[in-house]
């Protein structure tokens, strides 16, 4: 299996938010994968209830200190970091005050989506890309976990498009059972053409719903995952008809689990 460089975009890490089935394989996944060679970087939203004296978490002053302009905005960009000690793996946190501080991840104490979610998202991609590219490291692979970093995508097709970090890279997608009924914020299709993306199919997040989100971004994932033993359907159909390549769903206690990971990159 060849090395890769694979930067992982990730809603959600074990053991920094509560267990989910996202978060316990990104944790698992970024492990598996530098263990066997390849070269890892692995980011999520540093939420407001993350403990950071437990975890260890501290600023990254090389990396911090920049503002992202979002829906006419200014956010400064905090990065932190964190190891898992057990799995020698080095976490990148995205932090903000106006978006993270909140003692909770993307639901309120109601279980409602917060309204802000979307800018959330967006905050996140970017800040994401805006390191890696300070990192100056360049990945070969960015595989996206959960709807939270489906932001990603449309950016490396559209605002780094013409970057060298990313000029190689092929993007896979991992679809998990994590949807909400709520659409999103109803101006996220202006918010996403504000950042300089002119593509027609941005009409279908007029209504900007779960399945919507996913299906507009579809179009530039190279390849997918079917993380969840149940992802929708509908979403399942649309992923199978792409004709892209397609990783089925596997239980994880599956022998070959991580090795199908690795072969599938090796694909792409």
């Amino acid at each position: 299996m060849a090395s890769n460089r694979i930067l992982y975009v990730c809603q959600e890490v074990t053991p920094y938010v509560p267990e989910t089935e996202g978060g316990l394989l990104c944790r698992k996944l970024s492990q598996a994968m530098q263990e066997r060679g390849n070269e890892i970087r692995t980011f999520m939203p540093r939420y407001g209830c993350i403990n950071e004296r437990r975890h260890q978490l501290h600023e990254v002053i090389r990396l911090s200190g920049m503002n992202l302009i979002i829906d006419d905005n200014d956010h400064q960009l905090i990065i932190k970091v964190a190891s898992i000690p057990s799995a020698r793996v080095q976490i990148y946190f995205i932090d903000n005050d106006d978006y993270f501080a909140r003692k909770a991840v993307l639901r309120d104490a109601d279980g409602g989506c917060f309204a802000d979610n979307d800018e959330r998202a967006v905050f996140f991609a970017r800040g994401v890309l805006e390191t890696v590219k300070k990192l100056r490291w360049s990945p070969s692979i960015v595989h996206c976990h959960g709807w939270f970093s489906t932001i990603a995508p449309i950016y490396l097709k559209h605002v780094f498009s013409d970057d060298p970090i990313f000029k190689e890279v092929k993007i896979v997608l991992s679809i998990y059972d994590d949807g909400f009924e709520a659409p999103l914020d109803a101006g996220l299709k202006e918010k996403i053409a504000h950042e300089g993306v002119e593509d027609e199919n941005l009409s279908v997040l007029e209504t900007p719903s779960y399945e919507n989100l996913y299906r507009y971004v579809m179009q530039y994932a190279d390849g997918f995952v079917l993380a969840s033993e149940h992802v929708s359907p509908a979403l399942c159909e649309a992923v199978r008809r792409s004709g892209k390549p397609v990783l089925e769903y596997q239980a994880p206690d599956t022998a070959e689990f991580f090795d199908n990971y690795a072969r599938f990159y090796d694909s792409l």
